[in-house]
């Protein structure tokens, strides 16, 4: 299941298959595009044109969601050499028993024809020779995020190492890091307009992932082009 987004969070143009040069040499897949999809879905930050070492595949939100630089290392360092292998995430889903049932169920039947409404990430997160997993699983009505889990390559196979079922979730990658992005709704919003989003980042450590930062950001609302609510800007 794929919907576009920008390098700055609008839409982008995807052909099925289509591989397109990320900075610093790495690759990033589309799927095929699934028309008649509301665009609700999060952000997923770090796979547009960051040099995070980051391929994803399946849909990128084109949600208004304000971006914010960070300059926090990730710890460890991600590693642009980490080997990329792909995964049936479905499949790997299905069998986990991390997994709740509601995520299950919504996996159970494709939203059309053979697509799921999977977000697959592939990056370097946990410092492992193999690229973490990061996935994202949505309603296929109205693409809200219902989970996100990162799996981690091990011995017996891919371990979850982080999970996320608080709808509506979506977890990306931002300079190396683990970000998990929640949309808030005041009473009342429609579910294509929310009111703003919290913003979580995790570091990996002592074998499991911490949260280390967070902000809160308040969408400016406009009727006509005319402002009726902002956040407060900075002097």
């Amino acid at each position: 299941m794929t919907r576009g987004g920008g390098a700055d969070g609008g839409p982008a143009e995807r052909r099925p298959g289509a591989f397109a040069r990320l900075p610093g040499g790495w690759w990033r897949t589309a799927g095929t595009a699934l028309a008649g999809t509301a665009a609700v879905g999060l952000l997923m930050a770090g796979c547009d044109a960051t040099g995070d070492g980051v391929r994803s595949e399946g849909s990128a939100s084109n949600s208004p969601v304000p971006s914010q630089a960070r300059s926090a290392t990730p710890t460890p360092s991600p590693s642009s050499s980490v080997a990329y292998q792909k995964v049936d995430a479905r499949a790997l889903l299905r069998k986990d028993p991390k997994v709740g049932a509601d995520v299950k169920k919504t996996l159970a039947k494709p939203c059309t024809a053979d697509e799921y409404p999977i977000d697959v990430t592939y990056a370097s997160l946990t410092g492992g020779k193999r690229a973490d997993v990061i996935i994202n699983v949505m309603t296929c009505a109205d693409s809200v995020g219902i989970g996100s889990y990162v799996y981690r390559k091990g011995a017996k196979g891919y371990e979850n190492v982080f999970s996320n079922e608080q709808p509506p979730v979506y977890a990306g990658v931002s300079k190396g890091e683990l970000e998990i992005t929640k949309q808030t709704y005041d009473t009342g919003d429609a579910v294509c307009c929310p009111t703003g989003e919290d913003v979580m980042t995790y570091r990996w450590a002592k074998h499991r992932f911490s949260e280390y930062s967070r902000y809160h950001t308040d969408y400016s609302k406009t009727v006509d082009g005319a402002e009726t609510s902002a956040t407060p800007s900075e002097d």
